[in-house]
């Protein structure tokens, strides 16, 4: 935990970095790639929508004591009375089973009732039958699909203004619709089904992912502030700086997030079974994970690219790219080694004439006779009154500088 921390921290100071912004087209060719096998599912096997959008029977026998083998003894008990039709079995719980067919008249209904009770040998009263029509599916469906239009729209307008600027809105719907698609794709290709559970799932997603882009791109705005004050960092630098500093919350945040969605969802697939609670988790489940994923490598890197032809982030680019030259060229000075022969270059110093070397001679001999007579007036070396034991010149002994201080006037 303490390494994660130490990596956390050096990743907000910038002694460390994990290039995002410069490896976009990666991402975009990652996103690409998983939207396009998400369209192709949608596509071709479409989505297993459940009996509330198709309409049907439904039957559910509780009290079932027998459960081994529940799915072959259902269908078996459907198609005695009804042979073309075709029987979703289900278990709820640990003693009800739920079996779906296409819609049956009153008569083929009770006639399955029958049936599914001496299969599973218990009494007609634990055996239920009901319809439902698509019609609620139908309206559920539309009402979901305004919300997400006027979602939308709100948090186009919402994020333009608080950011002042529409590419930020643009990259967070963005964001927003990979998300959705992504999700979506997921059902349709696992063949999981869909309810309006899962519906209310995908709007709640969302709104998680909304969440989390915001705190990146609040990071960038602030960045790109400071950026444009000192000329030194540009703004796809001040991004990328942006993502590490909000990596490790991101994670966290999103860790802490799914760890009790996981176990609900773990408790629904072994205790409860299908049923609204498995539906939502494991649509959260699914969305939060994709909602990180998109707000650190769709979201930044797609502001980065909108913005990154204007006329001021260009101009803040090469002011960037000049400081950065200025600054190589500082430390290599810096880093030279200084003046003096090569390493492993014998010098071999110059000759001297004779009265050159004479009169250097001279002259030293006379300035150590000078100083010499100059210190040797001086008292012990203890009695000097100097801090640091340093010879001082009898000249200098009696100067201002060595004078006791005189106290102030209010002690005096």
């Amino acid at each position: 935990m303490s390494r994660f921390a130490a990596f956390g921290n050096d990743l907000y100071t910038g002694k460390r970095s994990i290039d995002f912004i410069g490896r976009s087209r990666l991402w975009y060719a990652i996103s690409v790639v998983a939207v396009s096998l998400a369209k192709k599912g949608l596509l071709v096997r479409g989505l297993n929508l459940g009996i509330e959008f198709t309409g049907g029977s439904e039957f559910r026998v509780s009290n079932v004591t027998v459960t081994s083998a529940y799915e072959g003894t259902a269908q078996d008990a459907v198609h005695k009375v009804a042979a073309g039709a075709e029987a979703k079995v289900t278990k709820l719980g640990s003693t009800t089973v739920r079996v779906q067919t296409e819609k049956l008249d009153d008569t083929a209904s009770n006639n399955v009732r029958d049936s599914l009770a001496k299969a599973f040998h218990t009494s007609d009263a634990n055996v239920s039958a009901n319809f439902i029509g698509p019609s609620w599916g139908e309206s559920v469906s539309k009402q979901a699909l305004k919300a997400l239009l006027v979602f939308l729209g709100l948090v186009g307008l919402v994020m333009a203004a608080y950011f002042r600027t529409w590419k930020m809105a643009v990259s967070a719907l963005v964001a927003l619709i990979h998300d959705l698609i992504f999700t979506v794709g997921i059902y349709a290709l696992t063949g999981v089904e869909v309810s309006p559970a899962t519906m209310i799932g995908f709007l709640t997603v969302l709104g998680y992912s909304l969440y989390d882009t915001v705190v990146v791109f609040d990071k960038v705005r602030e960045n790109t502030t400071e950026a444009l004050a000192n000329r030194r960092m540009s703004y796809a630098a001040a991004a990328n700086l942006a993502v590490n500093q909000t990596l490790v919350r991101s994670i966290n945040t999103t860790v802490v997030a799914l760890l009790p969605i996981a176990a609900v969802l773990v408790l629904a697939f072994t205790r409860l079974g299908p049923g609204t609670l498995l539906d939502l988790t494991l649509a959260l489940f699914l969305g939060m994970a994709v909602g990180a994923y998109s707000s650190i490598f769709i979201a930044s890197p797609l502001l980065v690219t909108l913005r990154s032809r204007e006329p001021d982030i260009v101009k803040l680019a090469k002011q960037a790219t000049r400081h950065d030259e200025k600054s190589a060229r500082r430390d290599a000075r810096s880093a030279a080694p200084q003046d003096g022969p090569p390493a492993g270059r014998v010098v071999t110093p110059s000759p001297v004439t004779p009265s050159a070397a004479t009169a250097s001679a001279i002259r030293t001999h006379s300035a150590t006779e000078s100083q010499d007579a100059a210190y040797a007036d001086l008292p012990p070396e203890g009695d000097r009154g100097t801090l640091t034991g340093r010879k001082v010149h009898k000249y200098a002994q009696q100067g201002p500088r060595n004078q006791p201080r005189k106290q102030p006037k209010s002690k005096r």
